[in-house]
């Protein structure tokens, strides 16, 4: 079921045929940092989260969808999280699972899509989105669709490399 179409991707619900896929973005250690995942998650947790994952959003408080291109090649997650209704805001997040992948404005059609849905369907008065002070490229695709930095949590995340600051970004809907 396609839930957002784009020109170049589309987003849609997580399937069971999924399983594989979220595993291996999951399971990368290369982008645990981004994700804040310390530990491996099994196929039979993921499995799990696959069955419950047809919660609605206002129930779970979050929602992630797959972004696809129109071969059906699943790119990458594209997650709201944090979903805060009476307030009307929410985290959201975003991932290209393969480096051959990024770089080709499909991050930035899934997310335009994304705070599309998030204005215009949920309703939201405002995103938000934290990411690290040195990911220059998700830092430069957040502002190129509006969000603002608004702080910098010092030494707010702990790595291999030592302590890393964060930044907090929003983008009000006006």
């Amino acid at each position: 079921m396609v839930t957002l179409k784009g020109k170049h991707t589309y987003l849609r619900a997580l399937e069971k045929e999924d399983l594989d896929f979220i595993y291996e973005v999951e399971n990368n250690e290369n982008i645990w940092e981004l994700s804040h995942t310390q530990t491996p998650y099994s196929r039979f947790l993921i499995q799990q989260y696959l069955e419950n994952a047809h919660q609605d959003i206002y129930e779970a408080k979050q929602l992630r969808l797959v972004i696809s291109n129109y071969d059906n090649e699943t790119l990458g997650l594209i997650d709201i999280f944090d979903f805060d209704f009476k307030n009307k805001r929410a985290g959201i997040g975003i991932v290209i699972a393969e480096a051959k992948n990024r770089g080709k404005g499909y991050g930035q059609e899934a997310l335009e899509l994304l705070i599309n849905y998030c204005f215009t369907k949920l309703n939201l008065h405002q995103l938000y989105c934290n990411i690290s002070e040195h990911n220059i490229n998700s830092l430069r695709l957040f502002e190129n669709r509006g969000f603002k930095k608004i702080g910098l949590k010092n030494d707010w995340n702990y790595t291999i490399e030592g302590f890393k600051n964060e930044y907090l970004l929003q983008l009000i809907n006006n």
